[in-house]
């Protein structure tokens, strides 16, 4: 065996010497950087990467979720606070369902399964009043926690005495609920009063009067039954609004721009103020159905005619109409002779269109607003390779979007000043950096892969060379024999020698002289047969 093993130690030795030191170098670095490459490669897929499965976990769950991952040898990654835990990203979705399959992430509650892990014997009435007590608690704080502003929360009841004797008024429970808001997050009017109902309804004999509210800053949450007031609803509805008509905005903005200079040429930014005073008003209108004549439709008419006749008389003397039994107006008796009189009148109601209007203003008006565009030019270090006439062009569109959404806002603008609300510039865009370690492993990777490629071309070039270097020396040693013997023959003059010994000693001497003519000789005759 031994002996073996160095027949192939020689065997590689004597291979090995064959090359030059060039060479040697060459594949020994080729070697090298191979390995250093397939270890580089290897390093990169066998890297374990980790997603946050667990987030703002209580001690007592993350305890729980713990001890099963070790139980499980799944690998994770605890924080440094204890309430964060990171697995394998290809066994997050599976952690997860184990976990919530087991009942391990409780959010620090037991809730009415703590009944389930211990046997009911032998507990007393009040064990079991403050066992009771803490499942509603954990029931009330699981409820609470599926809300998805709300982090964790904290739930304290307390339930009245029930005595021996019947009341004639009932004592009623009472609740404190402290409220862990997630950051960024914001609890409206409606949610608020959807938890003040969650607990309500959960203990018996508990208003909502009896329940008070907090969030992790120590702010009260009243419900508005309670006279809790709707403005921060409001605000939070106006600040929506405001948002989504500047988010709209800036979006048809970038569009249009994106087309005609490209997605990732253009950085638009909108800012705007809005005024939502509400103003009702009421009008009361009349007019007449017969628009031509402007007149109205005749709905009653009343005619009255008055005449009086007097054949002259005896004049009694006095003013007409005014004795005790005359009738006041009554034409009176004229010396004249015979007298007559006539009285017409004629009354006509007309009905008119009347018009009442409660009118309310527009919800929201745009109160300011102003567009900031920024624009990488064609030449990427050069902003004025961006020609002014396409900035004009911008600017111009821009203002008429402006000049648009300020209509309603009854304030006259002039063109310098809603000029002045848009700003478009050309400015070179800063790429992401991407981070430090990705960039070391990416270069290490790939230059890698490119020193291998180029090792390999090198081996596969010497190879190449080589095999063609031994095919001219083939061609060269075969091409030489026969030159040499057209060239140079020994001169052995058979014709006149008469016996064989003759021969043969003139061959021994051109064997022991002249070898090499020798050995020519030989293959000329050879060939020639």
């Amino acid at each position: 065996m031994n002996e073996n093993l160095l027949q192939y130690w020689e065997k590689v030795k004597q291979y090995w010497n064959r090359y030059s030191r060039t060479t040697k170098i060459t594949f020994i670095a080729t070697v090298f950087l191979l390995v250093l490459t397939a270890a580089i490669i290897s390093y990169n897929l066998s890297k374990t990467e980790y997603s946050l499965a667990f987030t703002d976990l209580q001690p007592s769950d993350a305890a729980s979720i713990k001890g099963y991952l070790d139980t499980a040898k799944i690998p994770y990654h605890l924080s440094a606070d204890g309430k964060s835990i990171e697995v394998p990203t290809n066994q997050v979705a599976n952690v997860k369902l184990e976990v919530e399959s087991q009942g391990l992430n409780k959010n620090g509650s037991l809730g009415f399964g703590a009944f389930s892990e211990s046997s009911s014997f032998g507990i007393t009435d009040n064990e079991f009043k403050v066992k009771y007590v803490n499942a509603v608690q954990g029931e009330l704080q699981q409820l609470i926690n599926s809300n998805q502003a709300i982090s964790s929360s904290k739930v304290l009841i307390s339930l009245p005495e029930e005595g021996a004797f019947l009341q004639t008024e009932q004592e009623q429970a009472s609740a404190s609920v402290v409220l862990q808001i997630k950051p960024g997050y914001k609890l409206d009017q409606a949610k608020v009063d959807t938890i003040y109902n969650l607990v309500s309804h959960s203990v018996k004999n508990l208003p909502l009067e009896n329940i008070t509210i907090s969030d992790q800053n120590g702010d009260s949450l009243v419900s508005s039954k309670a006279g809790g007031q709707s403005s921060a609803n409001l605000v939070t509805s106006q600040f929506e609004i405001n948002n989504q008509f500047r988010n709209d905005l800036q979006r048809n903005i970038s569009s249009m721009l994106g087309r005609m200079l490209g997605q990732d040429k253009v950085i638009v930014s909108v800012f705007s103020t809005m005024n939502f005073d509400q103003k009702k008003s009421t009008e009361q209108l009349v007019s007449a159905p017969n628009q031509v004549d402007q007149k109205g439709l005749e709905i009653s008419l009343q005619e009255a005619t008055k005449s009086y006749q007097n054949d002259g008389g005896a004049d009694s003397g006095g003013v007409p109409g005014t004795g005790s039994t005359d009738v006041p107006g009554y034409p009176g008796s004229s010396s004249s002779g015979k007298s007559t009189s006539e009285e017409n009148s004629k009354t006509v109601n007309y009905e008119v269109n009347r018009i009442t209007n409660d009118i309310i203003a527009t919800p929201y008006v745009v109160k300011d607003l102003s567009i900031n565009v920024g624009i990488e030019p064609p030449v990427k270090d050069d902003p004025n390779s961006l020609t002014a006439d396409t900035k004009a062009a911008i600017q111009t569109a821009l203002v008429n979007i402006v000049r648009s959404a300020l209509a309603d806002n009854k304030v006259t603008y002039t063109d310098d000043e809603l000029n002045k609300k848009v700003t478009v510039f050309a400015h070179s865009f800063v790429q992401p950096d991407v981070p430090t370690e990705n960039k070391t492993t990416t270069y290490m990777t790939y230059g890698g892969l490119a020193v291998a490629a180029l090792a390999l071309g090198l081996i596969g070039g010497l190879v190449l060379r080589r095999r063609k270097k031994a095919a001219q020396q083939l061609e060269e040693e075969l091409a030489m024999p026969a030159a040499a013997t057209k060239a140079e023959l020994p001169t052995i003059d058979i014709e006149n020698v008469s016996n064989d010994n003759q021969v043969r000693k003139q061959l021994e001497t051109l064997a022991k002289k002249r070898p090499e003519d020798f050995v020519n000789l030989l293959r000329t005759w050879l060939a020639d047969e």
